[in-house]
């Protein structure tokens, strides 16, 4: 009687619910793990493949533990390609590092003028820019071409880099939504303080968007890191060329080095898995204040 007097649950039920939610909880963790293992084979397999020997890389079963372990695969992909590996490699760190730097700061910039900035046409402008997400890179792909032909950066790294300074529009969108949702106090405060719209977003904005800037500069340098489209189109010189197209090179029309390609390719995404481990926390916090759905 006093039990259902105060509303409290018997003993047996709570012991139940809390039954319920921890074989719920250990499914969801169940179906978790299980897709991440499900992920990781492909990884587990490259790098396998990468320490086996030629007549292991299709030997059936399939061995996932090579014996004997040929580790010299990694320094033969600095050897077999006409062109040193280490020169891609430096190639690829200086677009990537510049364009990330471009599109940052470009897409920043844009951002904060829509998310706070008052100016006629911004709301025509907005929809325009965000409508260029639509398009096909396909589409622009020749004009873009033609373009950098007549400015004569073919066979130069410009084309690769310059157009970074010039906007993003899924950066662009992705920051305003993250600078919407900062409190106007903070420009309110800056502007009694006397600071003019460009010092309140270098000096107050951009050091608490750390999420969101994170969150661009990680795609940007997966998208540019593993481009191989537009090193293919602007690039000839073999001392102007990428690790991506480095790569590509190790596949013949009569024979591919299987395991050098996994042994460059696990070289490739060291950066990229070391980056993403850096900056995991800002990654998935800008994901959740921006509001952006994976």
């Amino acid at each position: 009687m006093i039990e259902r007097a105060t509303g409290t649950p018997p003993p047996s039920l709570r012991w139940r619910k809390r039954l319920s939610q921890g074989v719920a909880r250990f499914v969801v963790y169940l179906i978790i793990s299980v897709a991440a293992g499900t992920m990781l084979v492909p990884f587990l397999w490259m790098v396998s493949t990468s320490l086996k020997t030629p007549g292991q890389v299709f030997q059936y079963p399939p061995v996932w533990i090579p014996n004997p372990v040929k580790w010299s695969n990694y320094r033969e992909v600095f050897a077999v390609l006409p062109f040193p590996f280490a020169t891609a490699i430096v190639n690829s760190v200086k677009i990537t590092v510049l364009s990330v730097v471009g599109a940052t700061w470009s897409a920043s910039m844009a951002a904060f003028a829509f998310a706070r900035l008052r100016f006629r046409g911004s709301g025509v402008l907005f929809p325009i820019f965000l409508g260029t997400m639509m398009i096909p890179g396909a589409v622009t792909l020749i004009p873009v071409f033609l373009l950098m032909r007549a400015l004569h950066w073919i066979d130069t790294h410009n084309p690769l880099i310059v157009p970074a300074f010039f906007g993003n529009a899924y950066g662009m969108f992705l920051m305003r939504q993250f600078f919407l949702t900062l409190p106007r106090d903070l420009d309110d405060s800056a502007k009694i303080d006397g600071a003019n719209p460009f010092w309140i977003y270098a000096m107050v904005y951009m050091p608490i968007s750390k999420p969101a800037v994170a969150t661009f500069a990680v795609l940007t340098f997966l998208g540019v890191w593993n481009d191989l489209i537009g090193p293919a189109i602007y690039l000839t010189p073999p001392s102007k060329m990428t690790m991506a197209l480095g790569l590509a090179f190790l596949r013949g029309g009569n024979y591919t080095a299987w395991e050098l390609m996994m042994a460059g390719a696990v070289i490739s995404l060291l950066p990229t898995l070391a980056l993403y481990i850096a900056a995991q926390q800002y990654f998935v916090q800008g994901m959740v204040l921006s509001g952006i759905k994976g």
